[in-house]
């Protein structure tokens, strides 16, 4: 095999799984047959991503009319650049932002780079099945009690579906003269589904985007929606930080593709039709008592436990699925307009086969670590990575999730004490990287 990952990706192709993953076309024609030969560099009649004046500008703002925001601005390096610049505009206000701790590896990252310092707040689970979410009244309470917190950042869509209460927490930070930035990865179509969930609808000062995620937009598509004015005209220079200097032009042809579809296509109708073919899997899921998310959440989201199988992956593939995300004990399915109808059979075939063993409320208990440093500190000094059982005491130079939707068991800066080391055993890692 001379091409390992072409060769791979056609291999995988083959298989014809239904695709209940990104990205949101799912390899489905979306896109014009020529867009591959499009791919240019910055030439003088094609503008320039971070001195955007012509084509580029005129789609940032096409976009910024489609998700009511003050500016929109593109990205083709994934939501990780959004949240990045996102971070860089907000620590202008302050250097102390309050995490929910369910955060993405990248904003741990922008925290190191950027001299960040984090306070953690944790969500709070029903049935500790799921993640959780932060309440608007744990907030408020950081607030009064460390007046230097500037900012509060959530994720909102969390991986399992689950929406925060951005109304109610961006209504407690104009209280208090705080800004609200929000991890709107998984979220992007929120703002056209019946419903308008969008976290700048909800009065959010911005929101990180990741359009590929959820909307016909090729892998590495974002957007960072700023609701605030304050940070319009400072935001391409921060992008410009971190940004590499030849973004792609068929990412950004994508995202131009994909609005043009909301504003003057059918978007928003078949994202209103996805509503219902949703609903009806939920309910065929609640009728063989299966558990799923409740509270707010997202309604094209499909999240199901699944306690009871054995092997995950294995199971959905026997049905020609291939699910988001199984961490062991629940399935996550992201669909889109771009799912077929055989897609959704075969998916309601597999929910109607599933024996799922009665689950009772998880004793689910998470103390947040002692902090020594902050993450520049440890990610920036000397290290080494070590076996997890003789990492008792250390100083974390990075941060340790299970999994993509989990809570971060260790942050940079933080001492593994017992619990860490009990944790990190539990998620099967075996070594962690730690200052000298």
């Amino acid at each position: 095999m001379k091409t390992p990952i072409y060769s791979q990706l056609l291999k995988h192709k083959s298989l014809d799984y239904s695709p209940f993953h990104t990205p949101g076309h799912k390899n489905n024609g979306f896109f014009p047959k020529n867009l591959f030969e499009l791919d240019f560099t910055e030439l003088p009649d094609t503008d320039a991503l971070y001195e955007a004046e012509g084509i580029i500008l005129e789609t940032e703002k096409n976009l910024a009319k489609l998700f009511s925001a003050k500016r929109s601005i593109i990205s083709s390096g994934g939501c990780t650049l959004a949240i990045q610049t996102m971070l860089r505009l907000a620590s202008q206000r302050g250097k102390k932002i309050l995490f929910a701790r369910n955060i993405h590896r990248s904003a741990v990252n922008a925290c190191a780079l950027l001299g960040i310092i984090p306070k953690w707040i944790l969500p709070k689970s029903v049935n500790g099945l799921f993640t959780g979410r932060i309440l608007p009244e744990d907030v408020e309470r950081e607030f009064i009690n460390d007046t230097e917190i500037s900012a509060l950042y959530v994720t909102s869509p969390d991986y399992y579906g689950e929406l925060t209460d951005i109304k109610t927490l961006s209504e407690i930070c104009r209280k208090y003269n705080k800004l609200l930035l929000v991890d709107n990865a998984h979220g992007s179509h929120l703002a056209f589904l019946k419903e308008n969930q969008h976290p700048i609808h909800l009065g959010a000062d911005m929101s990180a985007c990741s359009l590929h995620k959820t909307m016909p937009v090729l892998t590495g598509g974002a957007v960072l929606n700023i609701g605030n004015s304050e940070f319009s005209e400072n935001a391409k220079s921060a992008m410009s930080l971190f940004g590499s200097t030849s973004p792609s032009y068929p990412i950004m042809a994508s995202i131009d593709i994909c609005c043009d579809y909301m504003l003057n296509g059918n978007g928003i109708a078949d994202y209103r039709l996805l509503e219902e073919r949703a609903a009806k899997i939920k309910a065929l899921a609640k009728e063989y008592d299966i558990i799923q998310p409740q509270g707010l959440c997202d309604s094209t989201r499909i999240c199901i436990n699944t306690n009871g199988i054995e092997n995950q992956t294995e199971f959905f593939h026997s049905y020609k699925i291939e699910p988001e995300f199984c961490d062991g004990q629940n399935a996550v399915f992201i669909c889109t307009p771009f799912n077929t109808e055989r897609d959704f059979q075969r998916l309601e075939t597999a929910i109607s086969n599933i024996k799922t063993i009665p689950q009772s409320k998880k004793d689910f208990s998470f103390e947040l670590p002692e902090i020594k440093s902050t993450p520049r500190e440890a990610v920036l000094a000397e290290s080494e990575i070590i076996a997890v059982e003789n990492s008792l005491g250390r100083i974390s130079a990075e941060s340790a999730c299970p999994c993509p939707p989990g809570i971060p068991v260790i942050m940079p800066g933080e001492v593994i004490n017992k619990n860490t080391v009990s944790q990190l055993r539990e998620y099967k890692f075996k070594y962690i990287t730690v200052v000298k």
